[in-house]
């Protein structure tokens, strides 16, 4: 049968006072193509469908999107009895009706059904579990809190700081499981029996304990799921609300047991330790016919499971039988085998933690401490982000940058005029990568030059380009400039018509003798960039808890705005010159806690104060959350989040440059809407950064080319911050006379910014 029930309909349900826009955003969001309408108290009213709303949409002359659902729905849906046999809801399914709602005995709507797809994802809580999910992390308390409350609690709050998504117990009627009932003997039973029943009579809480720690997980932020052992522990915990069970290893065979959680149509995880094929895909195709949702679990079911008896490629052999995702419950020692199981496609990964692995019971033998948990969540985290996609080969956003570091370009071996044909003996391999790649050295010879170039000068793509991109004046809504380093600014002035230039300075720049490219006043503002390395890879961060780094840090900033005021007097328009800086918050190996972030912004408060700022205005850069430097890829934590953004400049008084491709990588990340991002910063802008930006570290992206939405950003922009000052900073945006920064403001005046 290909028949799936869902209970979680949240996402399938409007309020028939619900206007016509949350109504379609709801659609959109839940991939389905329809939602349900129902009263106050969840009584079906009605169905809409993006094709009822086309043919709706075609009646009217006008349209109110805040308008109720209910002038559009379809009164005349198909519905059924969750009751019901599946075979009679499955009947209800057709090429025209996709989906169905399941109704209580009050008209209430309390599932629905659709058809199974392969590309499913079931639902624990807020969890989805699918093929293109994050893996979702349990950690198994069971029994190990030997019953004690305060230990099942600390061993919740240990699962929520290792970044567990979800917590898992066990509940039994003693009475109802076992032959000898609660507290009959078991004299007669063999070794390992007595020992179980021993430990189970003493450390099994009772149902309303349990609930108390349920509610307590649920506060921590995590999933709860329990595995009920008999049928009046699973009425107990349906009772209470439970999302979803887990199945153990040892009822996989008790039919009575799977059908009756299979037919309250809550998500189960079933273990498929101790069983055969063939016990296997008879519990499947159980679960099928019924229609629940499940996912199914390789185990071992040894305590410790030796690691010659694990065999993970199990797994593909698990996924085939089931026609669903699997996961991996693991009871060998440490964390190696759960890792390797995500590698190898495992979606749950199920693992016992445990205070002290000396404590009572067999359980803890096999257990991982909060820290080893810890570890391997970081490492099951760190293999998803590793396996990537199995399509086209990509350069990532370090390679870029190696790649223009290391690589090979060409470059002119001798001057060449304009409209003379570049030849063989024209061309040079050199490094770095900067130009255009030694592979297309076929395309350029025979090709007339087109423009002036001299010995070494690198060829370009554009030098391949019918119509390269041509630098020109320019105009925007706000005041515009150009990005420039000492020995450059001289050459692409003239080009165009910036309003400013901002210096991007690097730690050899700190050393040269700068005022010697200054000779006059010119009729512009300044801006300058702060390096982010100075020498001897001293990365400048501010609230660095190391004191001498953070001394150090305060000195270089120093002599940036010593330097800033000494350029000062050569640009008229430069009343109180902006000094953008990345300033601080790194590292190395995991994101900080926000209590950890709190403190750094308590350190950074502190440094800024010693600075001594007369004559500039020094901005905070927007950061992205793994910044590329020199010395490879790290964390950052201050000025990514907007909220905290917002809190520190509302109290320190210090302004932000708003790097829109730092930003929305953020947003990317952590799923932010950049449009509240925008909402909470702006207030405190007084400058831009403006380049696309892709996935989590594709940064200085040109503009279109990336995942913003920047007429969109415009609108908002000019709304909110009409006066902030802007500037184009795509990635070697400065080659070839800054062609990326040309493309860049062309595409911009075009979208009227």
């Amino acid at each position: 049968m290909s028949l799936v029930i869902e209970r979680q309909i949240a996402p399938y349900i409007v309020r028939s006072d619900a206007s016509l826009r949350e109504a379609l955003q709801r659609i959109d969001q839940n991939h389905k193509g329809m939602v349900f309408c129902v009263t106050e108290s969840g009584i079906l009213e009605g169905v809409l469908t993006d094709g009822d709303f086309r043919r709706w949409l075609l009646r009217q002359n006008a349209v109110q999107m805040n308008d109720p659902v209910s002038i559009v729905a379809n009164t005349n849906q198909t519905s059924a009895l969750l009751a019901d046999e599946p075979e009679h809801i499955e009947c209800c399914l057709n090429e025209k009706i996709k989906m169905i709602p399941l109704l209580d005995g009050n008209d209430r709507i309390v599932a629905v059904a659709r058809r199974r797809k392969e590309d499913d994802a079931t639902w624990f809580g807020e969890h989805p579990v699918g093929p293109n999910e994050p893996c979702f992390v349990v950690a198994e308390i069971g029994l190990n809190h030997n019953g004690c409350v305060d230990r099942a609690k600390r061993l919740v709050d240990a699962a929520a700081a290792a970044g567990a998504d979800c917590v898992k117990f066990q509940m039994r009627n003693m009475e109802a499981l076992y032959r000898t009932g609660a507290t009959g003997k078991s004299s007669a039973e063999d070794l390992g029996v007595q020992y179980t029943l021993n430990l189970l009579r003493r450390f099994e809480l009772p149902a309303e304990t349990m609930f108390e720690i349920f509610d307590y997980a649920k506060r921590c932020g995590l999933t709860v799921l329990c595995t009920p052992w008999d049928p009046e522990s699973l009425a107990l915990l349906d009772g209470y609300g439970m999302e979803g069970f887990k199945i153990a290893s040892a009822d996989l065979t008790n039919h009575d047991l799977v059908g009756r959680a299979a037919r309250l149509y809550k998500p189960l995880l079933v273990s498929t330790g101790m069983s055969t094929d063939a016990e296997i895909v008879e519990t499947v195709a159980l679960m099928r016919r019924l229609g629940t949702p499940y996912v199914l679990l390789h185990c071992n079911s040894a305590y410790p499971a030796p690691f010659k008896d694990v065999q993970l490629r199990y797994m593909s052999r698990l996924r085939e039988i089931g026609q669903c995702e699997v996961g991996y419950s693991g009871h060998e020692r440490g964390i190696h085998v759960s890792v390797a199981a995500v590698a190898m496609g495992a979606k749950v990964v199920e693992k016992h933690i445990t205070e002290d692995r000396e404590l009572e019971g067999s359980d803890h033998k096999m257990s991982l401490l909060p820290d080893e948990f810890k570890e391997m969540v970081v490492q099951i985290r760190q293999i998803e982000e590793s396996l990537g996609a199995d399509d086209i080969r990509h350069v990532s956003q370090g390679e870029v940058m190696n790649r223009a570091n290391l690589a090979k370009s060409l470059v002119a071996a001798c001057n060449i005029k304009k409209g003379d044909p570049i030849t063989e003996p024209c061309v040079l391999v050199r490094s770095p990568g900067r130009g255009l790649q030694p592979n297309r050295k076929s395309e350029l010879l025979g090709h007339p030059a087109r423009r002036d170039i001299h010995a070494g000068d690198f060829f370009y793509p554009s030098d391949l380009d019918e119509q390269p991109a041509q630098a020109r004046s320019y105009t925007f809504r706000r005041p515009w400039g150009l990005t420039v380093r000492w020995h450059d600014f001289r050459r692409i002035l003239p080009l165009s018509n910036p309003g400013f230039l901002e210096f991007h300075l690097s730690c050899k720049d700190m050393e040269e003798d700068y005022l010697r490219y200054f000779n006059e006043p010119m009729d512009l503002d300044l801006k300058v960039h702060s390096p982010d390395t100075f020498e001897g890879d001293h990365l400048l961060d501010l609230s660095n808890e190391d004191p001498v780094h953070r001394e150090r840090s305060i000195r270089e900033l120093q002599r940036v705005i010593e330097l800033t005021r000494k350029l000062k007097p050569y640009f008229r328009k430069a009343e109180r010159p902006v000094i953008i800086a990345s300033l601080g918050g790194f590292s190395r190996t995991a994101a900080l806690t926000q209590s950890a972030v709190r403190e750094r912004y308590g350190i950074l408060q502190d440094s800024l104060d010693q600075l001594d700022t007369d004559g500039v205005e020094l901005v905070a850069q927007t950061l992205p959350p793994f910044p590329w430097y020199f010395g490879g890829q790290l964390f950052l934590n201050l000025f990514v989040n907007a909220q905290d953004t917002a809190d520190f400049c509302k109290k320190s008084g210090l302004r932000i440059c708003l790097d829109v491709s730092h930003s929305k990588l953020a947003c990317n990340h952590f799923r932010w809407s950049m449009k509240e991002f925008v909402d909470r910063v702006a207030p405190y802008v007084a400058h831009l950064h403006i380049a696309d930006a892709k996935g989590v570290d594709g940064e200085g992206i040109q503009v279109g080319e990336g995942d913003l939405d920047f007429p969109a950003l415009r609108d908002q922009l000019n709304s909110l911050c009409p006066q902030a000052s802007f500037m184009p900073e795509i990635w070697q945006g400065h080659k070839n006379d800054g062609e990326g920064f040309w493309v860049a403001l062309d595409r911009l005046e075009k979208m009227d910014w």
